[in-house]
Formats: C-alpha cells, structure tokens, sequence
C-alpha cells in the first residue's frame, strides 16, 4: 500500500559544523564514509544481530540467509518480524466487552469523582473485560518469507552486511555445500519487499504465514493452529501469484511477482516457491484488503527498480538530515558513540516513522501486545525534528487529530476541560487499562513540545531560504501554527484544569498521578519534579503559539504559571522524587526505575521552578548512588542532557556510555534491556536527541559543541538546539 501523507517540512542543511575550539570550521562532512564505516556485520546465525529493511510504515526483519528462513530459532533474539502501521488483528469479543466495563471511579481530593481505566484482579467481568481491552486489538505480524531450509547448522561461511547507505541486506553463505549470495531490500513507498538470489544450489522459498499469538511480547508467531486462519493461493502466470489471508475478521492478501519461471504451492499456510533458475529475485507486496485489485491492475515492479528507489531514498535521507563525525576525536568512547548514533538513525527511520506513533519495539517484534505508549513518544521522534527530518514526525504527530475524540471524553469523565491524552493505544485511540498507565500524566504535554520542535524547524527552513541556500519547498512557520494551534490549545487546556489550587499554602499542585518514575502511587503521590517543570514549560509555550497567532495570553494559564509549586527539595538539598516522597533518599523505592528528576533540567529548559545548585547536587547523588540496574534506555541519554545543561560535559559523555546492561547497543544498534526487550528504541531516540543536543546546544547555551569536553573536535552539520 502506499502511505498518502501530507510532509509538513522539509528541513536541509543549515547548521554550520564547529570545532572544540569554537571557530567555524569550513569543512564538508563526508557522509558516506561516516555511515558506511558504521555498517554492521554478521558472520554467524547471530540471534541477536539481525538486520531490518523498511520505510517507517512497514518492516521486515531477516537472519543471516538474507530472509526469514529460521524465524524460530530467532524468536528469542531479534524476532523475524514483518510489520505495517496498518496490521492489526483481535480475537473474538465472545463477551461483548466494552471499555466502560473496565473502568474505575477515583477521588483524588479535586472536588469531583473521576473514572479511570483499570485492571482488575478479582475474577469476574471487570477483569475479563480489562485483559481483553490490553490484548486487543494487537499487532499483526505478517508472514516469514525464507528458504526452505530444514537445518540451519547447514549454514556455514556467513558473510552478510547492512549498507545502511542503500537501506539494503547483502548476504552470502553456504548451504549444504553450495554458495548463496543474496540483497534484500524494501520499497520506501509501499509496503514490499524484493530480493534477489544468485546460487550455486536450488532456490526453494517458503512463504509461512503465523496465527497471532495475542502475548504481550513476543514475536507473534503461533506456528500451531493452522485451523484458526486460511492461506488462499492464486496463481496467475509462472511468474505471478497473490495469497488471500483470513486470518478471523482481518483481511489482507500478498501479491508476488518472480523475475524468472517458478512453481507455487499452498499447504497449511505455508506457499512454496521453487524457482526454475540460479539467478532469481522475487517481489512480495503485503496489501490490506481492498487493495489486491488495484495492485494486479499495475505493471509488475522489478528487484531492480526497487533497488533503485530504495538507494536514491536512503541516499536523500543520509544527505538531507543532521550528520555527526566523531572520527577527530583521540577518546575511544567517541568511537562507540558514532556508531551507536548512525545505526539509530538507520533504525528510527526505519521502525518510527509512520503514520502511527511507534510502539517501543518497532516494527521488529511486539512487546505490549504491539500497541504504543504516548508518554514514549518524545523519545522516539522529538529527535527527527532536531536531525533534519521534521517530515518524519509530522507523520505520527498528525494521527493525534485522530486520537483527539478519545482524548476529549477521558477528560470529559475526570471532570476536566480539553483533551486528556491516553498513555497505552493502539491506531483507533482506544485507551488500554492500566493501573499505572492510566494515570500518568508526563505524556500531556508532549504534542505541545513536539509541535514547538516543528515550528523551530519550520523556522530554520525559512531562515535558511532567505540565505540563498539552496532548498525544497517546505511550509512556513505559520502554517505549522495553523496545524497544530488547537491541539496545543486543548492540552494546555486540560494541563491547567489539572492542575489543583492549594488554598492553604496559595499555590497550584500536581496531585492525582503516577509520575514518570512508575515506583510512586497516585493515591498520595504530589508534585513529581519533571512533571512540575513539564507543566511550566508546555503552557508557557501555548503562551507563545498563542501571541503567534494574533491571539491574548489565556488568563487562567497564567494564573497557574504564576503560582505553580517550585520543585521539593530536602535538607540536603536534593530535590525529591515528588514533594510527597520525603523518604527519596532512604527509599530504595524512590532510588529505583527512571530518575526522572534530573528530566526537569535537561529534556527541559531551565526555568523560575529550579535551583541549579540543588539540580547540580542532585545529580550528583544520583549519578553515585542510584539503582541504575533497574533504569531503562533513555534514562542515560537523559542524565547526558542533564549534566550538559549544567556545564558538566564529562559527565554527559560518561552518562551515553555508562556500562550498565540497559545502556547496551548491540551489533545491529538496537538498544539491548533484558531477556524481553531486546529491542528498545525510546533509547535510541533518546540518544540521538542527546548528542543533537550536546553538539547544537540549546537556547541561551553559547560554546560550539557545549555538551562535550573542550577538546573533542566533534564535527556536524544540520543539527538544531533544544529549546
């Protein structure tokens, strides 16, 4: 299918590339060279170094044949996925569940009742109709498309690379004796695939199509129940065939085209392939429902052109957006930081940028039954904005006008006013239940800090059009205001209604609410730090999109701005993990998970909120004393971010590369947590966001490169600084 979005900006290179020294060095950045340095390498069947091809809306991941052909014995590393923002599936509603079913009501001391939706322990329709909401509907995953190999120990002499350059998989190895080389590459428009195969041995290709599992991670594969789905064949020509699926209520078909004579098989969900010739390339395109007849009425694609589209893509995509080279830099960590930095941009814009927000694995393999958490979604795509790549999240910052409907009746339920965006979801913007999700509050804000990085970027177009330099048509700055002004004024609408006038002490507090750090109730819970300087910062910019538009300031918002509590802080100085958590010091509880605290310095501006001394001595226990063994991905790049706005550059390296399992990045890039994350791609956006920002800076911030040592010579172009 291919994806209709509207691009919102087009951003190209503006950003001078300065050196430690602070001079601007007039240097061209050799950008091939930077990413295809960094391409990655396999030898081995390695179960955790499997490569991805995509386009942001679709994805499909293969092992060292170049394809899926050992989708089992993967499915405890990096799982053979083959996904698209339009797949989805659910399993029978027998119950007639509805989200009322599973809802809560709550009294947080605000005046009014409010109803949440939760899960639920005790047996009964509650908590049968919870479980159902969670698990569905889920993630689709697709088909494996592989050899018809019966014995990976067969495979010996792997030599196999992503050229991230090209956004293709060049694979050879050996099979029982004879030689396969193969390339593998997706169409960066539709949702397909193309390979090509050039063997000394026969070509034997299955196409093996799984039953959803319905697990809440894993690789969505029940290769068991046959019974439950239908694989319909239809051969056209000796070249050409299409797959019917049913697969309980969802539909989609599967269109092939071969570049050479081959026979098609169907039995139990699994298409046989068997080429007639050595050099062979197939064409698979995935297709929801409706979309077969347009696709057979079209003139079959080749490998080639495909190939073709995909390097001039790839080459458009390295070319166009932010570049960073580290190879001047005499420190070694500057090393793994390049890598770890150009294979994420590879993965985000292959897992992230579809017309949905993406879920924490991608497109790779499903983790929460496949569904995405918005509280994430700052981490995965803030940094396209800041990389050259606003179009990127464009895509699935629009999808919230789809999802403002729901976000309108969760807050109309609490009593209050605007839009109360969701935390878990899916494309239909049905909340999932949560007992922790449901009240979080940290995703609130983030549509009006995405959408300022929008307008920054927008600015930066124009600013750069104005300079002669060369550029695409983008839109303008006050047609990224006419977007997104009501969303960002429905949830700044929301944020001060939220926000609770303590009558006794004359200020607003944050209450009723999971902060970002998940260890604390919401029953208790008041003034989290992040969440505190997350609500200044968002209606202060509302403010702002507001003067821009030729409209007043909105009283009631700044009567909140000018009397919110500052941020709590203990005898020693150390600001707590909320004004409630008096015990953050003495409380493993408190001391554990994300140390979101440090987020309200770092991902945030400074602001009349924070003390940067109390901030500066807080980092410093932290960085000492907490249970880093239970942090996630993105909480190093959010300490780098931290310790750079308080001039602390060492200490920002030090956080990129801290030696903690979490922090790994494995030989594809992806950001390794444990046995059930293998994949966690909020710290691969994390860490672009942190080295954009540690190398462009920040408003007010006035050294080149401010968030690395003096002297590092770290060379860039096309970067933007944080707010």
């Amino acid at each position: 299918m291919k994806h209709i979005v509207v691009p919102l900006i087009v951003l190209l290179l503006f950003a001078p590339s300065f050196a430690a020294n602070g001079l601007a060095r007039n240097v061209v950045i050799d950008r091939h060279e930077v990413v295809t340095r960094n391409n990655p390498h396999v030898n081995t069947l390695d179960t955790l170094s499997a490569f991805t091809v995509g386009n942001g809306h679709f994805a499909m991941t293969v092992d060292a044949t170049g394809l899926q052909s050992f989708p089992e014995r993967y499915s405890k590393g990096i799982p053979l996925g083959t996904f698209s923002d339009w797949a989805w599936h659910s399993f029978a509603n027998i119950g007639n569940y509805k989200p009322a079913d599973a809802l809560v009501t709550k009294d947080f001391g605000k005046g009014h009742k409010e109803l949440y939706s939760a899960q639920f322990k005790k047996p009964g329709r509650q908590r049968d109709a919870s479980e159902w909401l969670r698990k569905n509907p889920h993630r689709l995953h697709l088909g494996c498309l592989g050899f018809d190999f019966p014995n990976a120990n067969a495979v010996t002499h792997v030599q196999q690379t992503l050229d991230m350059w090209t956004g293709s998989v060049h694979s050879r190895f050996i099979y029982n004796g004879q030689r396969y080389d193969v390339t593998t590459v997706c169409d960066p428009y539709h949702d397909r695939v193309a390979v090509s195969i050039h063997s000394e041995g026969p070509i034997q290709l299955l196409l093996h199509f799984p039953y959803p599992t319905g697990g809440h991670s894993d690789d969505a594969c029940n290769w068991n129940a046959n019974d439950k789905h239908q694989t319909i064949l239809k051969v056209v020509n000796k070249r050409e065939a299409t797959i019917d699926r049913v697969v309980d209520a969802t539909r989609y078909s599967v269109a092939l085209n071969a570049s050479a004579d081959a026979d098609f098989d169907c039995q139990q969900n699994k298409v046989s392939i068997a080429a007639k010739a050595n050099d062979f390339s197939l064409v698979c395109h995935f297709l929801p429902e409706d979309s077969v007849a347009i696709a057979s009425s079209r003139e079959p694609v080749s490998f080639k052109a495909i190939a073709q589209t995909a390097i001039s893509y790839w080459e458009h995509y390295w070319k166009l957006g932010g570049i960073v080279d580290f190879s001047h830099v005499a420190d070694k960590r500057a090393r793994e930081i390049e890598r770890r930095t150009i294979l994420s941009a590879y993965l985000l814009a292959v897992n992230d940028a579809g017309n949905t927000p993406p879920q924490e694995t991608g497109l790779t393999y499903n983790s929460w039954f496949g569904k995405f958490h918005l509280e994430m979604i700052w981490w995965h795509q803030a940094q396209f904005a800041l990389w050259g790549h606003p179009e990127l999240l464009d895509r699935s910052l629009s999808w919230y006008f789809k999802a403002e409907p729901m976000a309108r009746e969760i807050a109309r339920r609490q009593g209050y006013e605007g839009v109360r965006w969701m935390k878990m979801t899916d494309p239909s913007a049905q909340e999932a239940p949560s007992n922790v999700g449901s009240y979080l509050v940290w995703q609130q804000p983030h549509p009006i800090y995405l959408a300022e990085l929008l307008y920054r970027a927008a600015q930066a177009q124009a600013k750069n059009a104005a300079m002669d330099v060369d550029s695409q048509s983008s839109v303008t700055p006050v047609q990224v205001l006419q977007k997104y002004g009501r969303l960002v004024d429905e949830t700044a609408e929301f944020m001060a209604s939220f926000a609770t006038y303590d009558t006794i002490h004359k200020r607003y507090i944050l209450k009723g609410c999971i902060p970002a750090q998940e260890t604390l109730p919401a029953d208790t819970t008041f003034n989290p730090p992040f969440e505190l300087s997350y609500w200044h910062y968002a209606l202060e910019t509302a403010q702002q999109w507001r003067l821009r538009r030729g409209l007043t300031r909105n009283a009631m918002w700044d009567k909140v701005l000018a009397s919110l509590s500052p941020l709590a802080y203990n005898a020693d100085s150390l600001y707590l993990a909320a004004e409630s958590a008096t015990d953050t010091y003495t409380n493993t509880r408190c001391t554990s998970d994300h140390p979101a605290l440090l987020g309200a310095l770092g991902v945030l501006p400074d602001c009349q909120l924070i003390d940067d001394k109390v901030m500066s001595r807080t980092l410093d226990w932290v960085w000492q004393h907490w249970n880093w063994a239970t942090s996630w991905g993105w909480d190093f790049p959010m300490t780098a971010m931290t310790a750079a706005r308080l001039n602390r550059p060492e200490t920002a390296v030090d956080a990129l590369v801290m030696p903690m399992q979490k922090n790994t990045y494995l030989n594809n890039g992806h950001n390794y947590q444990d046995n059930r994350l293998r994949v966690y791609l909020p710290g691969n956006g994390g860490l672009l966001t942190a080295v954009a920002m540690m190398c462009a800076g920040w408003d007010g911030s006035k050294e080149p490169n401010p968030g690395f040592p003096r002297d590092w010579d770290v060379r860039w172009e096309g970067l933007l600084p944080l707010p």
